[in-house]
């Protein structure tokens, strides 16, 4: 009689279920944080399919367990186990692990088979097969999975339980046992602070920070993203001012921080103020139709998607500043643009820039 494993017999789903839907809304030390993937698999349903993957139901074994009513009690004993495991508090409690492991070990005659998971993407089910004690084998032919469970999967482990390189960290922490990945962490965060401390003095004078009015918090703040908007020339002769290609002008819709730009006819140009609240309906949506069909915002002519392929093929597409989104102290700031980092922008494009044009490999091979 073939042995049935514990994911053929029964499951507590309504655990796993939850801790799954709970995990959506962690973030701190989630390997989602790491890089967004399209289609992240829970670690706590990728983990509790493994484990029950693995180990023996009891029914499987009638000379342990005669009766229904002794298998019943064995399976409770293992959905407490499996209940433990799924808690995201509890990912790397080396109890519950261990836990977890023995009774692998005991249904595999110590012998745990390795995993394979040929499109591993964002890398949970080879993640939670390292966790649980397996050898895991990862491939994907996106780069970017690659590297995500290269990240995850490949380097922490060759580093496990070595102290970090920083010599600062290992002078100042020479009694710490560096278990697991904590010394390749520490690593990461003093080396990526020294890279970013590198960065700004070279070029940091190209990000200035911004003013932030006083009803905002007043002071100073780190930039964190400039919104521009591409431009043409309008279609209408009697109009011919520099339009925005913008679909929308909604910048946030996070209830009780919503903000918009509004764009206001200046002649030949359209400038733009940040407005707090929800963005009126006319603003929503500025794309009218399917291509690069735009309203213009001083004379409501629309583009066609030939027209503006036109102006982008002979070089006459511009762009402008629309807002500037800084970091509060309370979450994002949405400011209008000003002249400061609308000139901060215009540099000499560097000698070894991209010039944006193919080249000729990759017009014969697209």
């Amino acid at each position: 009689m073939a042995t049935k494993k514990l994911i053929e017999v029964a499951l507590p789903l309504e655990k796993i279920n939850a801790e799954s839907a709970r995990e959506k809304s962690i973030r701190h030390g989630h390997p989602s944080t790491l890089h967004l993937w399209w289609a992240r698999r829970p670690l706590a349903a990728a983990r509790a399919v493994i484990w029950a993957s693995l180990v023996d139901d009891p029914s499987s074994h009638p000379e342990k367990f005669p009766t229904e009513e002794e298998q019943n009690r064995e399976r409770q004993r293992l959905f407490r186990i499996l209940e433990e495991l799924v808690v995201w508090e509890n990912s790397n409690d080396e109890r519950v692990l261990a836990a977890a492991k023995e009774e692998i070990l005991k249904s595999t005659n110590g012998n745990p088979p390795e995993l394979l998971d040929p499109f591993a993407g964002g890398g949970a089910i080879p993640l939670e097969a390292q966790r649980l004690g397996l050898k895991a084998h990862a491939h994907d032919l996106n780069p970017v999975a690659v590297m995500i469970n290269k990240a995850m999967i490949e380097i922490p482990p060759r580093f496990a339980g070595k102290a970090p390189f920083d010599p600062s960290a290992c002078t100042s922490k020479m009694a710490q046992t560096w278990s697991r990945a904590q010394g390749l962490a520490e690593d990461v965060r003093y080396y990526g602070e020294w890279m970013n401390q590198e960065a700004f003095k070279r070029i940091g004078h190209l990000y200035p920070k911004v003013k932030v009015p006083r009803e905002q918090g007043g002071g100073e703040a780190t930039v964190i993203a400039w919104i521009w908007a591409r431009t043409v020339k309008c279609p209408n002769p009697a109009c011919g001012c520099e339009m925005p290609l913008a679909s929308s002008f909604v910048l946030s819709k996070k209830k009780g921080k919503e903000a918009w730009v509004k764009p206001i006819p200046n002649g030949k140009y359209v400038r733009f103020e940040v407005q707090k609240g929800k963005c009126p309906q006319e603003y929503v949506s500025y794309k009218t139709g399917r291509g690069a069909t735009f309203k213009c915002p001083c004379c409501g002519e629309i583009t066609s998607d030939g027209y503006v392929r036109s102006e982008g093929k002979d070089g006459k597409i511009g762009s402008q500043l629309m807002a500037i989104v800084a970091e509060g102290k309370r979450g994002r700031i949405y400011l209008s643009p000003n002249e400061e980092h609308i000139l901060a922008a215009k540099i000499d494009r560097p000698e070894d820039g991209p010039s944006g044009m193919r080249s000729p490999a990759s017009a014969v091979f697209p």
